[in-house]
């Protein structure tokens, strides 16, 4: 875009060697701030013989120890902080639907610098100051909703809070208020396409021209899919709760090809989600961040989970990381395959008479586990068109993936959804 070199911040004009001077600078305080304020890291430093002062140079970060999930969840709820209670001024939580959530907590530092990230985040989309934001990510404890919304009030748009659900009335504000951007979960602006139709409405008559997608992964079929029937840029947002919220990282709308990790703020690492080893730049493995700038909670090397690689900067100095193809935690081993469910969705997308949305059921029968996909019907979808859908899933399951699998065609709209997300995978084999 023309004017998108004269938009830029202090921190997206940084060259590549001040950027490392920087990195370095602030991963060495941040080491610092967490050994001497939260007794978790003091302790696993200790253990693993290192201290913070050891850090002198990026590459030294692969020999401090890991975070995980499940460490955050021993401390709960405010173990992890660095600060005293008295001066977080807002707490988040991711969920809590596999054990303890993970709280997080912000000081007013941090929620000015995340505010900045999405603000970034949303002018490299191709916001700009004075748009109309709709955003449709829920709002609560999840960050997706007030993480959205400040940002896009940092860049100095105007906000519409629609938060998740009452999918009609979103359409109506859309319709009504005109925005020019929308932030919302891939899967649910899929269910905002049907509703648009449904109603006889054409999805490229809107106001819509940017569409920032996040909050679980979804494929270039997905991307295309969207712009078509929507008539807009659909570009990539990534974030999660434990490193601060969406605005972790941002796909550029005039390239299109990964996400910029905003490296000034989160330093990121792939390694080996097996042996931990760290991997080469290029190499898909799991992502690693390190915060560097954050009070409240600082992280040290936390395990995502989630899958990519990291590759050379295009549109900004910083590193890309590629769409998340899935995560380590997602992966199903069925009779020896392994399977994501991004590989399910890129057949149910091309699948004529089915809607993308999708869950995998594992179960188990005798000694074997057993794989159902349950895809959604569109509407109107004759019992012949459902069951030939049927098939073709099946068969191209068992040709490109390998795996043989059960599928059902469901009613529109009845599978379960949770913040906008449909629930990708219900695990039904005894414990």
């Amino acid at each position: 875009m023309a004017d998108a070199r004269e938009l830029l911040d202090a921190g997206e004009r940084l060259g590549a060697e001040e950027l490392r001077a920087l990195q370095l600078e602030r991963l060495r305080a941040s080491l610092r701030h967490a050994y001497e304020n939260v007794p978790f890291y003091r302790e696993s430093f200790d253990k693993a013989g290192v201290r913070p002062e050891d850090c002198r140079s990026l590459d030294d970060l692969a020999h401090f120890p890991f975070a995980t999930k499940a460490d955050l969840r021993s401390q709960y709820p405010y173990g992890m902080f660095a600060v005293p209670r008295e001066r977080i001024r807002r707490l988040h939580a991711s969920s809590g639907t596999t054990g303890l959530p993970t709280v997080v907590g912000y000081t007013e530092n941090d929620l000015s610098m995340w505010a900045d990230m999405v603000a970034r985040s949303l002018r490299a989309a191709g916001a700009r100051p004075g748009d109309i934001a709709h955003v449709a990510y829920g709002y609560g404890l999840f960050t997706g909703g007030l993480g959205a919304h400040y940002g896009a009030e940092r860049l100095g748009c105007t906000v519409v809070p629609a938060s998740g659900g009452m999918t009609a009335r979103q359409v109506q504000l859309i319709r009504d208020l005109e925005p020019d951007v929308i932030m919302v979960t891939p899967s649910y602006m899929l269910t905002l396409l049907d509703e648009f139709e449904r109603q006889g409405v054409d999805p490229r008559g809107t106001s819509l021209r940017v569409g920032v997608f996040g909050a679980e992964p979804w494929t270039e079929r997905m991307r295309q899919e969207i712009e078509e029937r929507f008539g807009i840029d659909a570009v990539d947002i990534y974030g999660l709760s434990e490193v601060i919220g969406p605005g972790v990282a941002q796909e550029c709308v005039e390239t299109k090809d990964g996400l910029h990790v905003w490296e000034d703020h989160f330093y990121p690492e792939v390694v080996d989600p097996i042996t931990g080893e760290l991997l080469p730049e290029g190499e898909r493995g799991e992502l690693v961040f390190t915060s560097l700038t954050k009070e409240a909670m600082p992280i040290v090397r936390y395990r995502t989970r989630d899958l990519t690689r990291l590759l050379p900067g295009t549109a900004r100095v910083f590193r890309r990381m590629e769409k998340i193809t899935g995560r380590s935690d997602d992966m199903v081993i069925l009779r020896g395959v392994n399977l994501f469910p991004t590989q399910i969705e890129e057949i149910v997308l091309r699948t004529p008479g089915v809607a993308p949305h999708f869950q995998l059921r594992l179960s188990r029968e005798g000694r074997m586990d057993a794989l159902t996909v349950r895809a959604e019907a569109r509407p109107g979808a004759t019992p012949g068109i459902r069951q030939e859908a049927a098939r073709s899933i099946a068969a191209a399951v068992k040709d490109g993936v390998g795996v043989s699998v059960d599928v059902e065609i469901v009613e529109p709209e009845s599978l379960e959804r949770s913040v906008g997300k449909i629930r990708r995978i219900v695990d039904l084999r005894p414990r």
